[in-house]
């Protein structure tokens, strides 16, 4: 049983830093890989960034220079670190694995102006 446990977020100032953690189970997490979600108000939910079983990367223009993916497969944790942060930064975030259909929970960024 795929199982998805997203933490680390919280109210945080414009400027202000960030890191997301997810914890993943039921899963070959190193053969797998992994991205960050988030949902604002109102919109679609959006991929964030995401990180290959061997390590590279994509972040969303948005994000780009601001937020780094990364991944330990030795505890089966992705994180997000968010730096820079802005109001448009604020939304649900979740973590996922391509390769099933699970959502965590998610983990909520309130950026405040």
């Amino acid at each position: 049983q795929v199982q998805l446990v997203e933490s680390g977020g919280g109210l945080v100032q414009a400027g202000g830093s960030l890191r997301l953690s997810c914890a993943a189970s039921g899963i070959i997490f190193s053969s797998n890989a992994m991205g960050w979600y988030r949902q604002a108000p109102g919109k679609q939910r959006e991929l964030v960034a995401s990180i290959t079983s061997g390590g590279s990367t994509y972040h969303t223009d948005s994000v780009k220079g601001r937020f780094i993916i990364s991944r330990d497969n030795g505890k089966n944790m992705v994180y997000l670190q968010m730096n820079s942060l802005k109001p448009e930064d604020t939304a649900v975030y979740y973590c996922k694995t391509f390769s099933y259909p699970n959502w965590g929970q998610g983990t909520q960024v309130p950026v405040s102006s």
